[in-house]
């Protein structure tokens, strides 16, 4: 019997092996366009059976991919052991310090909601159903970034198994190099079950979108970027180039302000003086409601997707976003960054220096729409002000470490994987190693 199919006797969770009927359901990610194949599926019970799992992969030399429910796979999985690590669900809030210890199955809107009774908040994206953990290995952009830096620099502990099988708590002080690369260098270096964080005052809070047809998109791409050229750090403005099947273009406005309503309609005095929208959904919000403002998907689906980082936003990328119609595509978003997130950040990115991220998606409905979508999509990034860097969270399958860290991060972070797994057990789906 191979090492595989010996495995129900090694971890009390469920394991799926290829002949089972739920086994493709199992492996299936989150992007319904990439396939994974996996020699077996582990869905661990605690931290105690992702040990054990290790220690197995670890003497037949098998290798362990991980993830709670399949945001960010690449499909760099063939013949490993894909682990769920979605029961490990551990949420404890201490209010008085503001902390939290997430398990590696909590998605965002629940630390969120729990996080939202004592007046704090947590640093979530726009999905309440990515992984806090997942977010915090890859830097993690914020809608509360700008105030608070990367997702990764508020996480101060890890609960680990590294690649030997040891339950390890990791923190700067017990391990200065390991603790550096998990925030924000992937899940290449050993397998979080649990992290610690901390929180963030919310008392206020004020977001929405507003929505216009796409022909008011001149007026509102000026608004945009009149407000971000001034906006304090408690202001995160997106602006979305929106096309959905079935309905005209749009564009819209999504805004979170971490104080009071009358602050946030002056600061947001240009959207005032644009033609009426179609909608208009700003108001007080609780923390927990976040990802209402861009409402997306919360089951799996087909995408494809492109990610940069823009040096400006300036008179010629502008013209250049809004100079023909985003078809095929879904929806090209413009990301305000800045504030805190240039600020210094001990970790594998870095100060995230520039001032805007652009996030490119479509669907690929068939070969030829995919093809187009990709086309279109490598056409904008090469026609605007990109860095050449990008946010590890924003890569695509196509792409690698090397598009998220520098030569000397990336060097660094290869030392340490090398150091800490040489036998390559634990695969981040980016991972660092040449």
């Amino acid at each position: 019997m191979n090492a595989v199919h010996t495995l129900p006797s090694v971890v009390r969770g469920r394991v799926l092996l290829p002949n089972d009927t739920d086994f493709d359901a199992a492996r299936r990610p989150w992007n319904l366009a990439v396939e994974q194949p996996v020699a077996a599926v582990v869905e661990a019970a605690d931290a105690d059976d992702v040990a054990a799992l290790v220690r197995h992969a670890r003497s037949t030399g098998l290798g362990i991919a991980v993830q709670p429910n399949g945001h960010g796979a690449t499909g760099r999985t063939d013949g490993t052991i894909l682990l769920r690590t979605g029961k490990l669900d551990t949420l404890e809030i201490d209010p008085a310090a503001r902390r939290a210890r997430v398990g590696a199955g909590v998605p965002s809107g629940r630390l969120q909601a729990l996080a939202a009774r004592h007046g704090l908040t947590g640093l979530p994206g726009s999905s309440p159903v990515v992984s806090v953990t997942g977010v915090a290995l890859g830097g993690g952009l914020s809608w509360f970034g700008r105030a608070h830096g990367w997702v990764c620099d508020s996480v101060t502990a890890f609960d680990v198994v590294d690649a030997e099988g040891r339950q390890r708590h990791v923190t700067a002080a017990s391990d200065a190099d390991l603790f550096w690369a998990l925030r924000g260098g992937g899940g290449d270096f050993a397998i979080v079950t649990a992290l610690e964080m901390a929180l963030h005052p919310a008392p206020r809070l004020y977001g929405g979108r507003v929505l216009w047809r796409a022909d008011h998109a001149p007026e509102v791409m000026a608004a945009y970027r009149q407000i971000t050229a001034a906006a304090p750090d408690e202001l995160t403005v997106w602006l979305d180039l929106l096309h959905f099947p079935g309905s005209d273009p749009m564009v819209a406005v999504d805004v979170t302000y971490l104080g009071d309503e009358a602050e946030a309609r002056d600061l947001l005095g240009p959207l005032r003086r644009l033609p009426q929208p179609l909608s208009d959904s700003r108001r007080v919000m609780p923390v927990a409601e976040l990802g209402t403002i861009t409402a997306e998907p919360t089951t799996p689906g087909p995408g494809l997707s492109r990610g940069e980082l823009l040096t400006e936003v300036d008179d010629a990328a502008a013209k250049t976003l809004l100079a023909d119609p985003i078809a095929p595509l879904l929806s090209v978003q413009i990301r305000h960054l800045g504030g805190g997130f240039a600020r210094p950040s001990d970790t594998p990115h870095g100060p995230l220096t520039e001032p805007y991220a652009l996030y490119l998606f479509g669907i690929p409905t068939d070969p030829a729409v995919a093809e187009a979508v990709t086309a279109r999509q490598r056409a904008l990034a090469h026609a605007l002000p990109v860095s050449g860097r990008k946010p590890l969270t924003f890569l695509n399958p196509t792409e690698t470490a090397a598009d998220a860290f520098t030569p000397t991060a990336l060097t660094r972070l290869r030392d340490l994987k090398h150091r800490h797994d040489p036998h390559n057990t634990i695969r981040g789906n980016f991972p660092v190693h040449s």
